[in-house]
């Protein structure tokens, strides 16, 4: 099976990536201000575009909100955004068992039995 390295992603996912990484482990947390955009890209080495890239697609899974000239900041659903996707994987999984068992009781209960 073939896994990706952080080298396979293009910049600006490895931006993002970092910044979930962030915020899984508790580092960025709920309403924190990220750097600006020109001190994000001279940490990672990018151009401002990647970054701005980087910003759009971490708005669009709804781990960060910005405000024009206040700066870009953890959205109270990051942790929801970030987790394990296997753990979401998993939890989808239990609610649709537990809305297949809802739904076995209740034809057993409409069959009589």
């Amino acid at each position: 099976m073939w896994l990706m390295t952080a080298e396979d992603l293009q910049p600006y996912q490895r931006i993002v990536q970092d910044v979930k990484d962030q915020v899984r482990l508790g580092r960025l947390k709920i309403k924190d201000k990220l750097p600006s955009t020109r001190e994000l890209a001279s940490h990672y080495g990018v151009a401002p575009g990647t970054v701005q890239r980087a910003l759009a697609e971490l708005r669009a899974e709804d781990v960060i909100y910005s405000h024009q000239g206040r700066g870009s900041f953890i959205r109270e659903s990051a942790m929801n955004a970030v987790a394990d996707p296997t753990a979401q994987a998993i939890k989808r999984l239990e609610e649709q068992v537990a809305e297949l068992r809802e739904r076995l009781e209740r034809l057993e209960a409409s069959d009589g039995r």
